[in-house]
């Protein structure tokens, strides 16, 4: 009989010939659709989460485990914890800081976080499920980031956290905010989750706050299909973020492991009768987010590819920057923040206010020749019908947010866009301008 490892073997080699007979399409200009964003994977992908399904560990396990250690060691931080989404992490890092294992420094219900409204929702929703109260700042054109320089003004007796994106992968004025955080005793959370590679001051982004969170959705920087990472270098709160993350338990055993602790039977916590077994007591009311190991297993390789990703993902918004800079008359080009180096998410455009046209009608142009565009996500989310009337409160008027709203859009850098594709984006602009412009009036 062949052993389990030479029959595993076997159904590798086949997996690797199925992925060698997939149709690989050829870019066919103005036929060819061109996404946005998009996976990027080969038979090593295919192979190890079949390999992970062979196990059928359902749940976290071995892969998970690798991934874990491996992003953590790619962005230097002490400890990565997998979720199922990047907005359970956002979730998973505002929960935390309300941990009354924290003392004085906990949050409670009706603390000020200060943040953006300008972005995705999940930014915002573990603010508000917590019962704190968001503090919306204004954003800068051109980087669509936070305006760090109006945040000090904005912090109040009830100031207890700074929690913003990196918007586009473009890295937010880290060095504002770290003075700051430092200055008046605040948490400070990097939503990560658009910008997984990018650097500040020669630093990788989501290294920089108390907690830091990544998503690996297909259209981001690696993907898992579904999933997301918290992580952090307090081990206080990577205990923190793991009982939320399991059900709210207070014990840290790994799936189908048993008395790590060596007292399972020993604890009296709460109001407990001693001994009462530690798998079975809860410490904060948690949630079961965790990710399955074939997904990491789909992780596990993709973070082997990221550094070339990112170089990918430069190199294509720079050829997009050339090509669109002589339209800047019309169009506000992005700028990346000083002191950075962005691992760039997508290529924002904002149509200027003067123009002879309106987003509606690039967008509608670009549309109809197969490049794929988006909006910054929810635009201004005080405008979203779920966020009508929450209780916030407001610093300025936020017109740089509504007009990210009305006239920016944004088109990808991704990997998976060859220089043909490139070309022919930056084709369609200048015939955009050149023949096809639709004037207004």
């Amino acid at each position: 009989m062949k052993s389990e490892k030479e029959i595993r073997s076997e159904i590798f080699e086949k997996v690797k010939e199925l992925y060698a007979l997939k149709n690989h399409e050829t870019f066919i200009p103005g036929i060819s659709h061109i996404p946005y964003a998009g996976r990027i994977y080969d038979e090593k992908e295919l192979i190890s989460l079949v390999d992970a399904s062979l196990d059928f560990w359902l749940t976290t396990g071995r892969y998970a485990a690798q991934f874990e250690k491996d992003l953590a060691a790619f962005l230097g931080v002490k400890y990565c914890l997998l979720t199922n989404s990047g907005s359970s992490a956002n979730l998973l890092a505002v929960s935390a800081l309300t941990s009354p294992k924290l003392g004085e420094k906990r949050l409670n219900a009706g603390d000020e976080v200060i943040t953006t409204a300008c972005g995705f929702p999940t930014t915002l929703n573990p603010i508000l499920q917590n019962n704190l109260v968001p503090v919306f700042l204004d954003v800068e054109l051109g980087t669509y980031n936070i305006q760090a320089d109006h945040i000090e003004d904005a912090i109040s007796d009830k100031t207890k956290a700074i929690m913003v994106p990196h918007t586009l992968g473009n890295p937010v004025d880290l060095d504002t905010i770290m003075k700051l955080v430092r200055k008046y005793d605040l948490w400070f959370i990097e939503d990560n989750c658009d910008a997984l590679g990018s650097r500040y001051q020669g630093k990788l982004t989501g290294t920089f706050g108390h907690i830091s969170t990544c998503s690996f959705y297909p259209a981001h920087h690696i993907t898992m299909g579904e999933g997301g990472a918290v992580c952090t270098d307090d081990p206080l709160l990577k205990k923190i973020i793991a009982s939320f993350r399991d059900w709210g338990r207070d014990c840290w055993c790994d799936p189908g492991c048993d008395n790590s602790c060596k007292k399972r039977f020993d604890w009296q916590l709460g109001d407990l009768p001693k001994g009462y077994d530690h798998k079975y007591t809860y410490s904060h009311i948690g949630y079961n987010l965790k990710v399955t190991d074939m997904q990491a297993a789909i992780g596990v390789e993709q973070i082997r590819k990221l550094p070339g990703f990112i170089e990918r993902r430069k190199e294509n918004f720079n050829a997009l920057y050339h090509g669109l800079k002589k339209y800047e008359n019309d169009l506000i080009l992005p700028r990346a923040t000083p002191h950075s180096a962005p691992s760039w998410f997508g290529f924002p455009i904002i149509v200027r206010e003067d123009s002879s046209f309106k987003r509606d009608d690039i967008v509608r142009y670009l549309e109809e020749h197969k490049i794929a565009t988006r909006m910054l996500f929810g635009g201004n989310l005080l405008k979203q019908p779920a966020y009508l009337g929450i209780n916030s409160r407001g610093v300025d008027s936020l017109k740089n947010t509504d007009l990210v709203m009305d006239k920016l859009f944004w088109i990808g850098v991704y990997p998976g866009l060859t220089d043909q594709m490139i070309k022919y984006i930056n084709d369609t602009f200048t015939h955009f301008f050149s023949s096809g412009r639709p004037f207004n009036g």
